[in-house]
């Protein structure tokens, strides 16, 4: 009689990437704890002149001890549907609101996941916010991405239309990497479609993407919303898709992100 071997519960490997994803949690944690987090901001410039900002998207930065940025992709996967995720995004409103009371001109997206909406944690961030400067919300943009808008549409199409009757304006965030289904777009009324950078990326020599970039750009002009272009990195893209008709574009063509924007630059 031949004796199967025991088969192993978890290879080394498995067991090193999940002793590494526990280590990045609990520094994640402790940032959070710490209030080791920064913006980074990013410009978004309008096609028809890149030289005047539409607005700046604000990236959550989470920092170790000695300062350095812990890699989202180390953590993010992990934390999307825990409250250490909520948390994230209520810190990440907190810090986009300080920006917007420091710089009167400035207009800002934060990041926000759909799972964050009832979350009440953020809620008091954001009635704190609009309690202190009710105008604040004219200049914010909450963007969401759609892979966790369609989980859970009816309640998102809710939370949109009561904030932007505070006047908060709400992007779809990395359009085309998900599964939306297109019947919600007219259910959402999204105010800009963010065209995610897979599309983006080498669009000027590659047909396919052409077609479907302009393909959703079709779509977001039938709904009334304005369109971005994200990971726009060379002059060869940029200028074909500004042919093309976009309105805005983002990506490290037009500048990288930084955690000293010119508002908060010391002289």
């Amino acid at each position: 009689m031949v004796h199967q071997a025991d088969t192993p519960t978890s290879s080394p490997l498995a067991e090193a990437i999940s002793m590494r994803d526990r280590q990045a949690l609990d520094l994640v944690r402790e940032a959070l704890d710490r209030k080791r987090v920064k913006l980074a901001y990013q410009p978004v410039v309008q096609t028809a002149d890149p030289e005047k900002m539409a607005f700046y998207e604000g990236l959550l930065r989470v920092l170790d001890p000695t300062g350095r940025v812990i890699p989202a992709k180390d953590f993010i996967d992990s934390v999307e549907d825990k409250e250490l995720g909520r948390m994230l995004d209520a810190l990440a409103l907190e810090k986009g609101l300080e920006a917007l009371r420091q710089e009167p001109g400035l207009r800002l997206s934060i990041n926000m996941s759909a799972r964050s909406i009832g979350y009440p944690g953020w809620k008091t961030v954001l009635d704190r916010g609009l309690e202190d400067d009710p105008h604040l919300g004219e200049r914010l943009i909450l963007e969401i991405t759609e892979r966790t808008a369609i989980t859970m549409p009816d309640l998102v199409q809710v939370f949109m239309s009561d904030l932007q009757r505070k006047g908060i304006s709400f992007a779809l965030d990395d359009f085309g990497a998900g599964y939306t289904s297109f019947r919600y777009l007219k259910d959402f009324y999204f105010d800009i479609m963010k065209i995610d950078g897979e599309f983006i990326t080498g669009i000027h020599d590659n047909p396919d993407n052409q077609i479907l970039t302009a393909a959703m750009i079709s779509v977001a002009r039938h709904f009334d919303m304005f369109t971005v272009a994200e990971s726009v990195e060379t002059y060869e893209d940029a200028a074909y898709l500004t042919a093309l008709g976009v309105d805005c574009m983002q990506g490290y063509y037009f500048g990288v992100p930084t955690l000293t924007p010119y508002w908060q630059d010391v002289a």
